[in-house]
């Protein structure tokens, strides 16, 4: 299994060592942990067996099960090049490690990278109805330019095979030519790929999957070189079906995050044309990058609802973790589920939740009273891997929130909280260990204004993460931290005023 299992039983946690690898490559990093044997592998969140892992390839559904596969580096960190590893699961939650799936440097060109995979139902490519078709970005053999290439799978996608050398669609002499995302388009009947061409977004169109037309193109600013395109239309919460175009991006000269942004609007099969020209971003937080959605395959109705994951980790930091003593660096956020929905002034805005497995995987909880807190107060319970969730409601204050991962001495902590006086929630690592080494990334903000005084919160703490989801989850931040191991202490607080912390309850991972 690749997620740490949970192990039913009470709330006393037990803390070990991590075992440090013998002439280890990488840095050690102090955890605090006080006892021998202990780990940093998360209880729910997906992690690399081994090695390296980062981007998230979209997941589909074939019997049962949903197969996913991702970019590793078993050669990590002294040997390059990344393959597709695969792993399967029925609830989004548990996963088992299937093995590499499209080995690296099997074909004369390079390594497999970024793509999409879709069963192609009606062997439109030819390789037999129900062929699981891959189309990813390698570097030519002849050029090294970024082009698309052509894999296939006859036995449930846990082998693949390369349909030659040569590129279904060639590099027409850009520097950035990557990432294709395919979808199958009911509307026009056929296939459509988004491509990510520096900071535009290239839309082809295909009968067969090996024959490529260009057929638009979308232009993006103030977001940087945009990274895995996603496309997908969806039916709002009023009935209105609406396209979503989106993008792993990097708003940060713009003062906006470095993770998912997306635009609503409509497309015609060749071209999009957003709702708004300035995009809205699915996470606030500065780890969740390379996003992928994908449709509920138990689902009949393809377009109420999505799921949504991705990389937890960022490139400004990306080997600086403490999971490398244990021979492994690569994490998924949860799986959320989104929708689409209307807010008060018309806008079409994609909102977010924890799936409901998440609560079901649980293996013990516990509900509090209703606690009125002026200053800090701090619960007689602690946790290192939970999911919880708290009303807050205030009637005067300037700042409340709860202390996470705390120490005994209350010197270290994560801070999920809202900032009422300048109107933003946010999540503070400063207090406690975190892979940001140039002081930049400490807090993750984002404007936020409630309503009738009050707040909803559900909270996802890991051994190395965090994830906060706000009121209806139009607002997420997912971040990693690197608590101690025995930092596992809880603390509720109001600054500047009175606040009551109700319905508040934990559910505990391990």
């Amino acid at each position: 299994m690749i997620i740490g299992s949970a192990v039913c039983g009470v709330i006393t946690l037990v803390f070990t060592v991590i075992p440090i690898l013998t002439n280890s490559p990488w840095p050690t990093v102090d955890t605090g942990v006080a006892s021998p044997g202990a780990s940093l592998r998360a209880s729910f969140h997906f992690t690399t067996p081994d090695k390296w892992k980062n981007d998230p390839q979209r997941p589909i559904y074939l019997d049962g099960k949903y197969h996913y596969y991702y970019l590793y580096n078993g050669d990590y960190p002294k040997g390059n090049g990344t393959e597709w590893r695969h792993a399967t699961s029925v609830d989004l939650v548990h996963w088992k490690d299937e093995g590499v799936a499209i080995p690296k440097y099997t074909n004369r060109n390079g390594d497999p990278w970024s793509g999409s995979l879709v069963v192609d139902e009606s062997g439109t490519a030819g390789f037999g109805k129900g062929a699981i078709v891959a189309i990813m970005t390698q570097p030519s053999a002849s050029s090294g330019q970024q082009e698309q290439y052509l894999w296939y799978s006859t036995n449930q996608g846990k082998t693949f095979k390369p349909y030659g050398d040569r590129p279904v669609l060639k590099n027409p002499g850009q520097k950035d030519f990557r990432d294709p995302k395919i979808i199958w388009d009911d509307h026009s009947r056929k296939w459509v790929m988004a491509l990510a061409e520096g900071t535009k977004i290239g839309f082809y169109e295909s009968a067969d999957l090996k024959k490529w037309r260009y057929t638009g193109g979308f232009f993006t600013e103030n977001v940087g070189l945009v990274e895995c395109p996603d496309l997908f239309v969806m039916r709002a919460d009023n009935g209105t079906y609406k396209w979503v175009l989106g993008v792993s991006a990097n708003g940060r000269s713009s003062g906006q995050p470095n993770t998912y942004a997306y635009w609503t609007g409509s497309f015609n099969g060749k071209e999009f044309v957003p709702d708004l020209h300035e995009p809205q971003w699915l996470d606030y937080g500065f780890d969740w990058y390379g996003g992928v959605t994908f449709e509920d395959g138990a689902s009949s109705d393809k377009t109420d609802h999505r799921y949504a994951f991705a990389w937890m980790n960022n490139w400004s930091y990306a080997n600086n973790t403490p999971t490398l003593q244990e021979g492994y660096n690569g994490m998924d956020s949860i799986v959320r589920e989104i929708k689409l929905i209307t807010s008060k002034t018309g806008q079409y805005r994609l909102i977010s939740r924890p799936i409901d497995a998440m609560e079901q995987a649980a293996v013990s909880e516990m509900e509090f009273k209703p606690f009125t807190v002026n200053g800090a107060r701090s619960l007689i319970v602690k946790g290192n891997s939970y999911y919880m969730e708290a009303d807050i409601s205030w009637t005067q204050v300037n700042n409340i929130g709860l202390r996470l991962r705390e120490s005994d001495d209350q010197s270290r902590h994560v801070d999920a909280g809202v900032n009422v006086k300048d109107g933003y929630v946010y999540v503070n690592r400063t207090h406690t260990g975190n892979p940001d080494r140039s002081g930049r990334d400490l807090e993750s903000r984002a404007a936020f204004v409630p309503e009738k005084n009050k707040v909803h919160l559900k909270i996802l703490v890991d051994k190395t993460s965090i994830e906060v989801f706000v009121d209806d989850g139009s607002l997420v931040l997912s971040n990693i931290i690197f608590p101690h191991l025995n930092d596992r202490g809880i603390t509720l607080y109001a600054e500047g005023g009175t606040a009551v912390f109700s319905n508040l309850q934990i559910k505990y991972f391990d």
